[in-house]
């Protein structure tokens, strides 16, 4: 299943500025890689490289990207020069005609090109889908591993950016750290359209870029509960540095607070015995407003209580 929903999320990009050529190559793209990847479509370079961005802060792969050589304000070399930047790991693809093909061959050099094609690339059986089926067999077995929904990019001695890395480990929520040395850190910043000066920039699973955000913010981001979900709940809590647990009240009263403590006590501070005590508290922590009657009555225990300091 994950290898599945992994399959769903990879991307095959075509650019190409003539609409009908650019519809011609996304239905027989899709005929034969519809079921597997995604595919998509783009008219220009400049909306290919916004595309490429927005993919990269959802964490989306990219497989393979094909694109025409003959486009206006940014040809198709220029356009995989900075679409490699974006996605290192994609394959490349330069649709060409047969005036073009020495273009072409030199610009195997400039972008690391995987292969181009001549048009028209009919019959695709046997012009465009084996040259593919080759690309995107070398891609998976090449090291494309998919990222974390969630992206922390910050600096390492950065307190903002530990806080930020603990917050999310506490709370159990998947996470990869990048580094702003690092170039795939880089890359995720230029995405984000950031120049590192504001640290850290969390990236969210539907690609959002928060840059330096407080915990609340964070917090509904990425999924996790910013209000509660019923009125009243059950604390219990540890004076030894256990973390407590809370959970919703289903008692016969409003609202109860149990704490425990442990016997266990820092030198030469009063200790306490183990146990616990049961209070009822309510919304404003008023005991009395826990029951409409005042605060409830505890009968007294008679067997001795034990000391409240240590010995």
């Amino acid at each position: 299943m994950a290898q599945a929903a992994d399959a769903a999320r990879t991307v095959i990009m075509t650019v190409d500025d003539d609409p009908g050529v650019s519809r011609a190559v996304a239905r027989d793209l899709r005929r034969r890689y519809g079921k597997s990847y995604r595919i998509v479509r783009a008219e220009s370079g400049e909306s290919a490289l916004e595309a490429l961005r927005e993919l990269k802060l959802r964490g989306d792969l990219v497989a393979v990207i094909l694109a025409d050589y003959r486009m206006p304000q940014m040809n198709g070399i220029e356009f995989l020069e900075q679409a490699l930047d974006i996605h290192p790991g994609a394959r490349r693809v330069l649709l060409t005609a047969y005036a073009d093909s020495n273009a072409a061959i030199d610009a195997i050099n400039v972008v690391d090109l995987d292969h181009y094609l001549l048009k028209p690339w009919d019959p695709p059986e046997e012009k465009l889908y084996p040259v593919l089926d080759d690309l995107l067999e070398a891609w998976r077995c090449s090291d494309f591993r998919p990222m974390p929904s969630t992206k922390v990019v910050g600096h390492r001695w950065s307190a903002r950016s530990s806080d930020v890395r603990e917050f999310l480990a506490r709370n159990q929520v998947p996470y990869r750290w990048y580094s702003t040395e690092e170039p795939e850190g880089q890359r995720l910043l230029a995405a984000a359209g950031q120049d590192g000066q504001r640290l850290p920039v969390v990236i969210t699973a539907d690609g959002t870029a928060l840059v330096e955000p407080e915990v609340p913010e964070l917090a509904a981001h990425v999924g996790l509960a910013t209000t509660p979900t019923a009125d009243f709940y059950t604390w219990s809590s540890s004076a030894a540095g256990r973390p407590g647990w809370a959970r919703p009240c289903t008692g016969p009263r409003r609202a109860c607070v149990r704490c425990w403590w442990s016997g266990r006590r820092p030198a030469g501070r009063p200790g306490r015995a183990r146990g616990s005590r049961t209070t009822w508290a309510s919304p404003t922590g008023c005991p009395a407003a826990s029951s409409p009657t005042g605060p409830v009555a505890r009968p007294r225990s008679s067997a001795p209580r034990s000391s409240p300091r240590g010995r």
